[in-house]
Formats: structure tokens, sequence, C-alpha cells
């Protein structure tokens, strides 16, 4: 049994369809600078991250057992809230324009 031909998909007219926010890549690049420094950090500093305890555990073991995951689970968070205030930003910004467009009038125009 022959399998139907892929058909190509169509480009969206929808305006902004495929378009990420302004400032939408500053914040990843932000968290993703972060997710870097504590999973390459990490493992970098071990040793001397040996030489301190907390309680009767080396901070390296806090660290690879516990710190690793909460600080992705900050990472997802702190990315969540921040791009809800980007977006509650640009919403006002083209609620404010919607409701303010711009004067059309032309001097030049006929």
């Amino acid at each position: 049994m022959p399998y139907p031909k892929p058909q190509a998909l169509e480009p969206t007219n929808t305006p902004g369809a495929l378009e990420h926010p302004p400032g939408a890549l500053r914040i990843k690049l932000v968290l993703l600078a972060f997710w870097v420094a504590v999973s390459f950090g990490a493992a970098w500093f071990a040793r001397d991250l040996q030489r301190i305890t907390l309680g009767d555990w080396p901070l390296g073991y806090w660290l690879a057992a516990q710190g690793a995951v909460l600080s992705f689970i900050a990472i997802v968070v702190a990315y969540a809230v921040w791009m809800r205030r980007l977006e509650r930003r640009l919403a006002r910004q083209a609620a404010t324009a919607e409701a303010d467009p711009p004067s059309t009038l032309n001097p030049y125009h006929e």
C-alpha cells in the first residue's frame, strides 16, 4: 500500500504568527547563561566546593543533589514571570496604540 504524498506547508497569513515579542530573545539568553553557569560552574569548581560543608555533607553534594534541580525550577518560574510581564507590557502598548492611532492627515495627500 503506497503512502500518501506529504503536502507542503503553506505559510500563514497571520501577521506576527512566527515572530517573537521584542525582548524575548534577551530573556532567553539571560536564562540560558544562568543555566550554563549552574550546570558547568558546579562541575568546574567541584573540588573547591567540596571543602565547604553544610551539616555533614560537602557543598558539592548539595549542589549536585538539590541545587541544580532547584535552579532549573527557578529558571522555569523566572521565564514564566518575565514573559508574563513582557506580554502584559506589549498588550498595554498595543491597546494604547489602537485607542490613540497616529493622525492620518497628510497635507500632501489629495
